[in-house]
């Protein structure tokens, strides 16, 4: 099997390199020529064979620069095609004066409707179709601004009116309140809703705060009655009072005549009763819950700790 790329090239005994010499053809007169792959720029009809050529078939062309062919200096551009039926030759150009193409020869344009009206028509034609289509735009803009006028006059109307019948609606009042003799109080005008949203957010603003003033000076009061219990409690029995027996200084218990002492029939004194300082303050402290372990009931039996 051969190299594909090979390095060194046969040359025959009799190669004499003096022969090979750069021939120099003269240039082509007339058009250029390139090949271009291209789509079709419009609907066709082949007039040898009637085959229809749809827009957008893809073709492999001939673009051909025609020389001095010019509109307003911009250069129109000549396109050779061939009918996939019967291969006939089929022509056509650039068109920049209508930004379109112009079929030539081999083929018929396919109508269409849209393009009717403008193909036939000169400039001073074309001119006045489009200034007739500004004119529309523009009255249809002064239409749109007319619409909103009405409608803000309209509701200036009404506002005016009604103001009017709320006049009309006091004066009458008053007019038969001076009929009657009765006193009559003109309403206040009720605020908007703006200033009326504004009085509730700085009422509830002013009972926010007063709450929280209230939490404080309870927190404080429950404070200070759980320092006094706690001071108490470190002084002791020695600064409880010492609780009085029935015996009178300077006499002793009363004894029998078997030297015994005597029984008295008063019951002794009941203790006193405790007093509501001796009750704990109730504590608004946070109290952390354990946790309950539901690892029995999953059947996990933890392993003891080895510290």
């Amino acid at each position: 099997m051969a190299e594909r790329k090979v390095l060194t090239k046969y040359y025959p005994p009799d190669f004499d390199p003096a022969a090979l010499g750069r021939v120099r053809a003269p240039k082509k007169a007339g058009p250029k020529v390139q090949t271009v792959r291209l789509m079709a720029p419009f609907s066709m009809k082949c007039t040898t064979c009637g085959e229809y050529i749809y827009k957008g078939r893809k073709f492999n062309a001939r673009k051909e620069v025609p020389e001095g062919d010019k509109y307003l200096g911009i250069q129109i551009f000549r396109f050779y095609i061939r009918c996939t039926r019967c291969s006939a030759e089929i022509t056509f150009r650039t068109d920049p004066k209508n930004q379109d193409y112009m079929c030539e020869k081999g083929a018929k344009r396919n109508t269409e409707p849209w393009r009717v009206v403008t193909e036939d028509e000169t400039d001073e034609q074309r001119l006045d179709r489009l200034e007739a289509e500004e004119k529309e735009e523009e009255d249809e803009k002064n239409a749109m601004v007319e619409l909103e006028a009405k409608t803000v006059d309209a509701k200036r109307e009404m506002a005016v009116a009604d103001a009017l019948d709320e006049i009309r609606t006091r004066n009458a009042r008053l007019e038969r309140a001076d009929r009657d003799g009765a006193e009559v109080s003109i309403a206040v005008p009720v605020d908007d809703d703006a200033a009326r949203l504004e009085r509730e957010d700085a009422e509830l603003a002013r009972r926010a705060f007063q709450f929280a003033r209230e939490q404080e000076a309870m927190e404080e009061e429950i404070l200070d009655d759980a320092d006094g219990d706690s001071a108490m409690a470190a002084a002791g029995p020695s600064m409880v009072p010492a609780k009085r027996t029935g015996t009178t200084p300077g006499t002793g218990p009363k004894r029998t005549a078997n030297g015994g002492p005597t029984l008295s029939s008063t019951p002794a004194p009941a203790p006193p009763p405790t007093s509501s300082t001796d009750i704990p303050p109730p504590s608004f402290k946070r109290v952390v819950k354990k946790r309950k372990d539901h690892s029995a009931l999953l059947g996990i039996k933890k392993k003891p700790s080895l510290v």
